[in-house]
């Protein structure tokens, strides 16, 4: 763990959330679909991982309100890219899964962040590439914290 009363630690804590931020500002900005607010798209990127889930639980996920869920999910199956069904064992309840089309336009944008992710890897020499793929499963993990 580190120790925050060290100016090292401090500064390596800051400097990892800056550039996180910053990084993560600049692949938002490589979307494919314009339309989709960033928590839409984050919502069918949480259904690609788990399946499928319900409106409490994909709330839940993302951090957001029940309520603010319902209407997300109620947006998305009117453009085609989630549908709902009956829950198996609760039948008050409904399961949320990715349409075909979802799953296309998921796998669009990975493409085009990988795409750019790899002219920024590009930039980097070999010492700095090892180091960025030992301290990616690092991040994996810190992102799931």
């Amino acid at each position: 763990m580190p120790d925050l009363s060290q100016g090292d630690d401090t500064a390596a804590v800051n400097s990892l959330r800056s550039a996180v931020m910053r990084l993560s500002r600049r692949l938002k900005h490589q979307r494919v679909d314009e339309s989709l607010s960033p928590t839409e798209m984050s919502v069918l990127g949480t259904l690609s991982l788990c399946g499928k889930a319900t409106p409490g639980e994909l709330a839940r996920k993302e951090h957001v309100q029940p309520p603010s869920m319902t209407r997300i999910v109620a947006l998305l199956e009117a453009k085609g890219l989630v549908r709902l069904e009956p829950h198996p064992d609760d039948r008050r309840q409904k399961v949320v899964t990715k349409t075909e089309q979802a799953e296309a336009m998921l796998a669009e944008s990975r493409a085009k962040r990988n795409a750019f992710l790899t002219t920024l890897v590009d930039g980097l020499d070999e010492d700095e590439w090892v180091k960025l793929r030992a301290a990616a499963p690092v991040l994996e993990k810190l992102a799931h914290l």
